[in-house]
């Protein structure tokens, strides 16, 4: 089935949150926010702006009615700054008026007057003040200590991985209009209507069933709108709450990039040791995140690091160590991978620096670590259905990586300006939200007189095709023509407590609640359809293109009769399921158990080729072995695979996000921050399914596949390396991402012993050679 969305996608007739018409009356509500990255606030001067035509009130912290709160996992961070401000960008308040245009003007009148205070920025320094967001946590396996004496090569190291901005097409926005009795309704574009509903109740010091959150798509997240999507609804809600009048929020993209957080960035240590025949028997890793001014997701990204802090291998001694470090940066946040990139990339480093120091490849090291079923992660849980073997196995031999690495020394041997690079990218992701509580969903259906049939579920349809599977599951139950079968908007009122549709596990959540309440309307009519063709209790059925089978066999009772008939024996045709993943659990005391329903598994051969004279570079291939179990939809999934693989390559490559010393975004604006374009993209991407049987916590055992392929990209880094390597054997080199043409080029040329004439007369005297 094609994206049930393609149609309207195409003509341009989706609706996101900027395509609903504003009610006559509609206000406009912006935010004005902090000038300075931390300081006490003295006054905040708003008389000037509140006289500027067309403007209708300003509301602050002293205007709300309940709690000036919306952190979720810690309680600390206000809507509204309160006394203090703690980075640049944090809201003071909102302006409300008739236009958005309006609403700048005004905003450039405010004054804010206050006494700077010391900026941090840089992780490591908040813990050396000890200023932590949670205490530091530790995942352990076997003992490192007795390990370190058994090892023959020890290699130690710093990595540094920077933030990523979410960059989703459709910015932040929420638009909130007044019901009766005090309640209201909200459109908001996130990917958590459940954590928007609460927090506005809380805000607004009203019961949550007076909030209603109205969800029909949002034009991408990636777990960019799972927390920070709230604050702004919570706002709009204000000043609905107090105008009593319909106001709207759609973010500018400059002022969108300022005041949200990002992918945390992560300074790391690393200590790794080896055997002679190059298993890993040691690693010890220090993560410091760098989580900003409050809370937000920090605690449970972290906990994602040291989960996936050995990606697919096994290592048999490990210590992980974690510190969330509070800065006066904005609070970051969930991103695609949410913490698990950060930590397989320090991994890497590590086997990477290894490799180097032996003078061997680096997936000679890989290869021989590979995880095996049987063997126990750090964390306790003990990997069944292990495919790193096989996907690395399959993945060599499909793309001749013998081969190709004898092409890639030719090339660098001939070659002086053009080098290039080759790595082996293996991969380990687990499927699950790591907090239990948060696995489970809910799904209504409701088949109607006429035989059409509505669909709703807690799930957020955000472009990664997550409808389109869930009517996928409908229409194989019930097999009626695709018009007569429609999936509702996410709504808390027809679908309560959701969880965030995030952690790769919308699917397979919502998808197994929907599969039951299908099932339960099914089996309520199974009798019937026994009694109207008077056969067999044991005789299957079906329903095939609008009519009942009786296996390959049309029996002449049609879908439509079958729902009449259902009705006048009083046959109830509306189901709400409850779905909770079974298994799963994690004590957090001993930091041990079983926090992942499956793991997904893969390998991705990149290859680039670097201009070292200009330091640019071009991807020319990934070439990927993927488990997705047996997939529900491929051109679905392989879309996902595409796009996070690109994403993957732009964190790694070009995508720097920078803050000046005063806690100040540098970088933001699309001219100043820089995504991958058409001509970045890699040349080819090629998407090859191992066979495997999938998982029964999979619904319909296709594995999810929103997150995993994202850490293909890192392979895009360590082939850029090895191809600068080979220019600059000479290179100290760091562990520094993104990898940008910058770096690049300073690596190219970086303790060169010889300069360039000297190597281009060798080259070329080998030519002739």
């Amino acid at each position: 089935m094609i994206n049930i969305d393609a149609k309207n996608h195409v003509r341009g007739t989706s609706v996101y949150l900027d395509d609903i018409r504003e009610i006559n009356g509609a206000l406009y509500a912006l935010p004005f926010y902090a000038p300075v990255a931390h300081a006490k606030i003295v006054d905040i001067d708003t008389s000037k702006a509140l006289s500027h035509e067309g403007v209708k009130a300003i509301y602050t912290e002293a205007d709300i009615p309940g709690d000036n709160q919306i952190g979720g996992i810690i309680p600390d961070e206000p809507l509204f700054a309160v006394h203090e401000i703690h980075y640049w960008g944090q809201p003071l308040g909102i302006i409300v008026g008739t236009s958005e245009h309006v609403c700048r003007i005004a905003r450039e009148k405010i004054h804010v007057e206050f006494t700077p205070l010391p900026v941090i920025t840089c992780p490591r320094e908040a813990k050396s003040k000890n200023f932590l967001i949670a205490p530091p946590r530790a995942f352990r396996l076997g003992d490192l200590d007795s390990a370190w004496k058994e090892c023959v090569t020890i290699v130690e190291g710093r990595v540094e991985s920077n933030g990523q901005e979410h960059l989703y097409i459709e910015t932040q926005g929420a638009y909130a209009r007044m019901k009766e009795d005090g309640s209201m309704v909200i459109s908001s574009s996130t990917q958590g209507p459940t954590a928007v509903q609460k927090t506005v109740a809380r805000v607004l010091g009203i019961p949550m069933h007076k909030v209603e959150i109205d969800v029909v798509r949002i034009g991408g997240g990636f777990g960019g709108k799972e927390d920070q999507a709230t604050p702004w609804a919570v706002m709009v809600a204000l000043a609905t709450f107090h105008t009593g009048k319909p106001v709207k929020m759609s973010m500018h993209r400059m002022d969108d990039m300022l005041m949200t957080g990002k992918r945390h960035p992560y300074t790391s240590d690393f200590k790794i040791g080896l055997s002679s025949d190059l298993k890993i028997l040691a690693y010890e890793v220090t993560f410091y995140q760098n989580a900003g001014a409050a809370a937000d997701l920090s605690p449970a990204v972290l906990e994602r690091t040291l989960f996936h802090a050995t990606n697919a291998y096994y290592v048999p001694n490990v210590l992980a160590t974690g510190y969330s470090c509070k800065t006066n940066l904005p609070p970051n946040t969930a991103f695609r991978g949410f913490g698990g990139p950060q930590g397989m990339f320090v991994m890497e480093s590590a086997i990477a620096k290894a490799a180097e120091t032996l003078g061997v490849h680096a997936y000679e090291i890989q290869q021989r670590n590979l995880i095996k079923d049987g063997e126990e992660f750090s964390f306790g849980q003990i990997a069944e259905d292990a495919l790193a073997v096989s996907t690395w196995d399959e993945c060599v031999k499909k793309y001749n990586l013998d081969k190709r690495i004898k092409k890639v020394e030719s090339f660098n041997y001939d070659q002086f300006r053009f080098k290039k690079g080759i790595a082996v990218q293996p991969i380990c992701f687990g499927i699950s939200f790591t907090n239990t509580m948060m696995n489970h969903a809910r799904a209504l259906v409701h088949i109607y007189g006429d035989g059409s049939i509505g669909i709703s579920t807690g799930a957020v349809e955000m472009g990664q095709g997550v409808n389109t599977k869930l009517f996928q599951i409908v229409k194989d139950f019930f097999d009626i023509p695709i018009s007569q079968i429609r999936i509702e908007s996410t709504n808390t009122l027809r679908i309560a407590n959701t969880s965030p549709t995030a952690a790769s596990a919308g699917a397979d959540l919502n998808g197994k609640a929907l599969e039951m309440a299908c099932n339960n309307i099914w089996q309520r009519l199974l009798p019937l359809i026994h009694d109207l063709l008077d056969t067999d209790t044991e005789n299957s059925f079906k329903i095939t293109d609008g009519w009942v089978y009786s296996g390959d066999k049309k029996t002449g009772l049609a879908w439509t009769d079958l729902v009449i008939k259902a009705l006048q024996k009083r046959i109830s045709l509306s189901e709400h399921a409850h779905y909770a993943t079974p298994l799963i659990h994690f004590d957090k005391m001993t930091e041990k158990g079983h926090p992942f329903a499956y793991h997904v598994f893969g390998t991705a051969i990149v290859e680039v080729t670097v201009d070292c004279l200009r330091g640019i570079y071009e991807i020319d291939a990934v070439d990927i072995v993927h488990d997705f179990g047996i997939s529900m939809n491929v051109p679905v999934d392989h879309g996902q695979i595409e796009g996070g693989v690109v994403q993957g390559i732009g964190w790694m490559t070009m995508e720097e996000i920078l803050y000046n010393s005063e806690g100040r975004l540098i970088t933001n604006a699309l001219s100043t921050y820089k995504i991958p374009d058409i001509y970045a993209v890699p040349k080819a991407i090629q998407i090859h399914h191992i066979e495997s049987q999938g998982h029964e916590l999979a619904i319909k055992k296709s594995k999810a596949v929103g997150e995993p392929p994202l850490m293909y990209g890192l392979g895009a880094y360590f082939a850029i390396r090895n191809a600068v390597r080979a220019f600059n054997p000479e290179c100290d080199f760091t562990f520094d991402a993104p990898y940008t043409p910058e770096k690049v080029l300073m690596d190219c040329f970086r303790g060169r012993k010889k300069n360039v004439n000297a190597y281009r007369e060798k080259n070329l005297s080998d030519q002739k050679l």
